[in-house]
This record gives C-alpha cells, structure tokens and sequence, in this order.
C-alpha cells in the first residue's frame, strides 16, 4: 500500500473530507487505497517526503538570527565585516555562506541614496516653501530655468561605500549616505572649471546663461533657479541678477534632490558609464555628447514632476523622500 510520502495532493483532500464526514482510518484507507498508517500520519499532521538532498544546512536559526542583528546594527558593512563579527559570535563560515544568508534574509548590496542632512530649522523651511508653491502649474513650473553644478570625474567605476538593505528601503534614514558639500573635484555648469567663486560663477551667467535664456524664452519672462551655495548668494551675484532685471526663484537649503536637473544629470552620467577619458579635453568631449543626446521630450517630463514632487515634501513634512 502507499506510504505518506507517495499521497497525492488529490488523495490528501479526499483524507480530509471523509475525515470530516465522519469515517475510520480503516474506511478512508480502504476507500482511496493506502495503508491506515499513512491516514493516521496525514491527519496527525506529521506526513514527511523524501528526505532532502544536498547538504546539511551549516548554520542554524539562532545563528541566523544574529547575523540579522548584526547586519541592523550597521547596514554600511562589508562582506568582511559581517563574516568576521559573525565568527566572534561563534559562527565559522565562508564568505559565500554569509552572502546567501543575508540574500536569504532579503538584504541586497546597493549603492546608498546620498541625501543632505536637514535639521529641525531647514525642514520647516522646506515644508513652508512647498506649501507656498503647491498650487503652481506646469506651465508655471517651464517658465524656470533650472541651473546646477556637477561633478565629474575621470573614472565613473569610484561608486564609494555599498549598502545593505530590503526592498522598498532606499529611502530609510539608515540606508542614506550623507553627502559632503563642495568635494575637490572638476565641476561641469556649462563649461569647465576646478571651482566656482562669485567672480566666475558671475561670468558663467553672463556668457553662457543669458544666451540660453535668450534662445530658449525670447523677450518672454522667465524665473531663475540655483541652490544656495556661496558663490550663488553673495551679495555681488544678487546685484548681478537684479542689474539683469532677472527674477530668481526663493530656493530651500540642502535639497538637490528637489530640482530636476540632479535627474538630467544622473541621465547624463549614466551615459557615461562606458567612457573611458583619459584627458580633461576627452572627458569634457564626452560629457557634451552625453548632454546634447538629451531629448526635449525627458526635459518636459521632468519639469512637469514638480507638482508631484512639492507633493512629496508636504506629506513627508519636509524630510527629504524620493520624488
């Protein structure tokens, strides 16, 4: 007669509903055709399969739970770290072994979301800003010249320290990487250069910006946009802008991830990801061809995200989240 093992999943349900009516082992055997003791171990619940082949997991829950608190502890630890503070608690494995648990555990090894930290102060001025430009249009939204700084390098394969976290987690305050302002690094607004004072971000705007607005408004009205870094609010560049007669759109400290162009940027970067300059003249060649590939079409997508992102920061009450 058939053992629990070889039970179909039909001949189961059977089990079950003449259980239910009332009948023997003996009579739900004889009905479906198996043993009584594969009747008995089915509803007793302790039916089994084959046995399992393959081998022996090496570690056990308890051990698997410490690595779970382990990788909580500090979620920007590497392989190593983990594998190591593992064995101090007493758990020898391999590297590899230590990867499929946390993939088992759902952790996946990311690139952090870098965000600026905001304190109590500067949350409340971006929760207010927000507010005040929660009824624009998109129409009023393309009437701003988004402007921006960004840094590139000479090797895109640099990404710095990795992440370990779950699905649905980018944003949570200890899978975030704090970004430092102002690195040591070439910055591209336009044209080249190493830094940018008042001085040079003032000419910036007169050879590069003013054309562009030009070309792309004509005699139209339009708002400026840029962060608030020091060379964009000395008091020499806002004499520039009011000598200009241009209107500069009120901008919320440390939120780059509020304007649109950080998006045209990372669009642009990962264009870049297989070039492979070896001179400054070479990577600004590049960068050009990247920016000039950017279509009209992604532009207007990305400035018509703006309600949704002001959207964002009033429902997070001005903690920085994903737009």
């Amino acid at each position: 007669m058939g053992k629990t093992a070889d039970l179909t999943a039909v001949q189961k349900a059977i089990i079950d509903t003449l259980k239910q009516e009332g009948k023997t082992h003996k009579e739900i055997s004889e009905r479906i055709g198996c043993s009584q003791s594969a009747v008995s171990r089915h509803l007793s619940g302790k039916s089994v399969g084959r046995k399992k082949c393959g081998r022996k997991r090496c570690t056990t829950r308890r051990g698997d739970r410490t690595l779970r608190k382990i990788v909580e502890k500090d979620r920007f630890q590497t392989l190593g770290d983990l594998r190591k503070q593992w064995t101090e608690s007493g758990v020898e494995t391999s590297r590899a072994t230590v990867y499929r648990r946390v993939q088992e555990m759902g952790y996946r090894c990311r690139i952090p979301q870098v965000k600026p930290l905001l304190n109590q102060k500067q949350r409340q001025k971006l929760l207010t800003w927000a507010t005040e430009k929660q009824h624009w249009t998109v129409a009023q939204w393309s009437k701003v010249l988004f402007s921006d700084e960004s840094k590139f390098c000479m090797s895109f394969g640099n990404q710095g320290a990795r992440v370990w976290r779950k699905t649905g987690e980018r944003e949570m305050p200890k899978c975030l990487k704090s970004s430092v302002k102002y690195p040591q690094s070439v910055m591209v607004w336009g044209a080249m250069s190493a830094a940018v004072n008042a001085a040079s971000y003032q000419e910036i705007l007169e050879h590069f910006m003013l054309p562009s607005a030009e070309k792309l408004y004509g005699d139209e009205d339009f708002i400026f946009q840029h962060d608030l870094a020091p060379a964009h609010s000395a008091k020499t560049t806002g004499k520039w802008f009011t000598d200009h007669g241009i209107t500069v759109l009120n901008w919320p400290a440390n939120s780059p991830d509020l304007n649109p162009i950080e998006n045209l940027w990372d669009i642009v970067k990962r264009k870049l990801r297989d070039a492979r300059p070896n001179t400054l003249d070479e990577l600004k060649a590049a960068i050009e061809a990247s920016w000039a590939s950017v279509t009209p079409q992604q532009c207007h997508r990305l400035i018509a995200s703006m309600p949704r992102r002001i959207e964002a920061v009033i429902s997070a009450k001005g903690f920085p989240t994903k737009y």
